[in-house]
């Protein structure tokens, strides 16, 4: 052990190779030769946590690969020194803002042709994986002859979430490796998979513990490793007429997700794989081809935008997370699933209410959730030990931060903070978790309203990553920084906001959803309302989000903004008062527009009676960039690019869009200005023009 680098992460202790020279002639690399002959390079890219692939890097391997053909080592591993794994991807900064073709084709070029080298070395090569190990990290694995994963290993192809598909000659070597059955799905829906999965597909030939590479790595190179071989299904599976019926229905599984017209990048994979499956040259060269046209659709333009506001939005939350102890009060939709997510995030969480059954509801929702998201029984009963019935509320008294999640009404909150603000501890932080209802109002009968502050999480809280985190014009500057901090820590986007009606979200979703109920006080059917927004590319259309977020809190929420907004919302109809009264609420009642069976709604295979008209998409999505414009004039939010982040995470919005003011942008500001105003002499006042258009760029 000591003839090699011992780098210590965290508890992990990575076999490195022989300790290099320290003038190595390269900035990324380090390459090294053991006692055996066999050369060692540490993939370390220079002044990142990550190692990712860029120009630079690429034309850099290409340089070590000429010393390996010159030194003919006994064998070649490829190893990360990084604590976050192996490769995770492309450097994504470097596909932004391509517009031609022909010079995105010729730079990817260059890169499979470093790729190919590495290859075609004539010396048994071993890619030693630990941690992530993603696109074209994962593009470089398969080009070496072996590959022996740690345990804790993650693969994937996650290039169809910026609208492309793998370009480094992934699109073969996957294919022709693994069963393509098996191999395209992976790449048409981004999935990662760990270590043992990948070992039984034949991705990886071996999984073994860290302490144990130095042996697998002389058995692979000695070629005593039992690799793993495509099995003869591969290759009837590559036949022409079966890739042809294949290929028909991957398509249909690609259409249920999202049309070819929105998210090109699926369809160009399978068709791909269709017309050059059996022909692993002609399909290399055709993947480059088809990579650089993907790279230049709107679609991955506007798809890298939103991965960048991603990284932006994660900024925002700082570090040094100092909440450890949460305490939730109530345990209904929201309360319970905000319980279980921060439990699942390694937090103590004491979780109150009046009755023990939203407890136990709570709880169940939580097995659930933690059975699909964690992959170990053990992690799954540590996360449900962290969660904590509390019927008498006494983890007040210790909880770093508490969050209040009861109904909607200004007057029960308020009489919930007199019960626990003499309980809290000193520097505690008091987080409403309110839709709409401003701080301002919130804060009148409290001892120390400093340290009120919003933490606004969305439905489902665990797939919408967005928490506004609200602040009024007395909030301790430094409890607000805290609470940035634990947004971040429970893997959440944290998006500050101003105190206002609705904050940002709310206030721009409502008059979407409202606008959906005005349409059918008009007979239009729900489902040709729910396929206006689905044809824009909203993930689900405004019905059944109603259905989703609740019939109750809609009714809720928009009579809070139409109290302060006026006529600038669309007026709530009469028949959805009623509709509430009877207790049709929606998912959590399993029945409201639609019936709900296993928290997803039966629409009984219906599809639209008739195609909806561009206006009425207008309708539907305008207004939501008007708000945004109006919410950046105001001040409520101060940065653009944040708004189009928040919307896409809090609400789904389209991201192939690139959000509601990037769309505006896109479609034109006058157009949409232009747009609106004959809205408003059709249709009333609610579609005004914000005076923001004025000033936006």
């Amino acid at each position: 052990m000591d003839s090699q680098i011992m780098n210590v992460l965290g508890d992990r202790v990575l076999e490195l190779g022989p300790t290099p020279s320290a003038d190595s002639p390269y900035k990324n690399f380090k390459l090294t030769r053991d006692a055996d002959g066999v050369a060692w390079l540490l993939f370390d890219r220079e002044g990142t946590s990550a190692n990712t692939l860029s120009a630079d890097l690429i034309e850099e391997l290409d340089k070590v690969l000429s010393e390996l053909e010159g030194q003919r080592p006994t064998g070649l591993v490829i190893r990360s020194a990084k604590k976050s794994g192996f490769i995770a991807g492309a450097d994504v900064s470097a596909f932004r803002g391509a517009t031609d073709v022909g010079a995105v084709e010729t730079e990817i070029g260059r890169a499979h042709a470093v790729i190919d080298r590495l290859e075609a070395l004539r010396v048994p090569s071993v890619a030693v994986i630990h941690g992530f190990c993603l696109g074209g990290g994962l593009e470089v694995a398969l080009a070496c002859q072996m590959r022996i994963a740690i345990e804790d290993a993650r693969f994937g192809f996650p290039e169809v979430m910026l609208g492309l598909h793998p370009g480094l000659g992934g699109t073969v070597r996957f294919t022709q490796l693994v069963n393509p059955m098996q191999a395209m799905p992976l790449m048409l829906t981004g999935k990662t998979i760990d270590a043992r999965r990948a070992k039984s597909l034949g991705l990886v030939d071996a999984v073994t513990q860290e302490r144990h590479v130095l042996n697998a790595v002389k058995d692979a190179v000695s070629g005593r490793l039992k690799r793993a071989r495509p099995g003869p299904l591969n290759n009837i599976l590559s036949l022409g007429p079966v890739r042809g019926f294949l290929a028909g229905r991957m398509r249909s599984e690609a259409a249920k997700a999202a049309p070819e017209a929105n998210y090109p990048a699926p369809y160009a994979l399978i068709d791909l794989w269709e017309k050059h499956g059996g022909d692993r040259r002609a399909m290399l060269s055709a993947e480059k081809a088809s990579f650089a046209r993907l790279m230049v659709t709107p679609t991955a333009q506007n798809l890298i935008r939103v991965f960048f506001l991603r990284e932006q939005m994660k900024k925002l939350a700082g570090s040094g997370n100092k909440i450890e102890h949460v305490h939730v009060i109530g345990a209904g939709a929201m309360g319970g699933d905000i319980a279980a997510w921060c439990a699942g995030q390694d937090l103590r969480v004491t979780l109150a209410d009046m009755k023990p059954e939203p407890i136990a509801g709570a709880i169940k929702r939580a097995a659930d959730l933690y059975g699909k998201i964690l992959r170990k029984r053990t992690a799954v009963r540590d996360a449900l030990d962290r969660l904590m019935p509390d019927m008498q509320a006494e983890g007040v008294r210790n909880a770093d931060l508490i969050i209040e999640a009861v109904p909607e009404k200004l007057e029960l909150k308020q009489k919930v903070y007199a019960a626990l603000e003499p309980k809290m501890k000193p520097g505690a932080i008091l987080a409403t978790n309110t839709s709409s209802i401003p701080l301002q109002d919130l804060r009148t009968t409290l001892q120390k309203p400093e340290r009120l502050l919003g933490l606004h999480f969305f439905n489902p809280v665990s797939r919408l990553q967005l928490v506004e985190v609200v602040s009024h014009d007395g909030t301790d500057a430094q409890l607000l920084k805290e609470a940035l901090a634990f947004v971040g820590a429970i893997d959440r986007l944290p998006l500050p906001v101003k105190s206002s009606p609705g904050f940002l979200v709310n206030r721009a979703l409502t008059p979407y959803m409202l606008e959906a109920m005005v349409m059918l006080d008009e007979k239009i059917d729900k489902t040709v309302i729910d396929a206006a927004a689905k044809k824009f590319g909203m993930p689900m259309g405004p019905i059944e989000l109603a259905d989703q977020v609740g019939l109750d809190i809609c009714l809720d929420v928009g009579d809070m903004l139409r109290s302060k907004f006026g006529d600038m919302l669309p007026p709530t109809p009469a028949w959805l008062r009623e509709k509430v009264a009877k207790g049709e609420l929606g998912r959590k009642t399993g029945k409201g527009f639609y019936i709900w069976k296993d928290s997803k709604a039966d629409t009984g295979g219906m599809s639209a009676i008739s195609e909806p008209s561009a206006e009425m998409i207008d309708r539907l999505i305008l207004p939501m960039s008007n708000v945004c414009v109006a919410c950046l004039r105001e001040g409520i939010v101060d940065n653009a690019e944040i708004v189009d982040g928040a919307v896409i995470f809090g609400t789904g919005y389209a991201p192939f869009r690139g959000g509601p003011l990037n769309y505006a942008r896109t479609r034109g500001v006058e157009n949409v200005v232009s747009t609106l105003e004959t809205l408003t002499d059709k249709f009333g006042g609610r579609f005004t023009p914000d005076a923001g258009w004025e000033t936006f760029k």
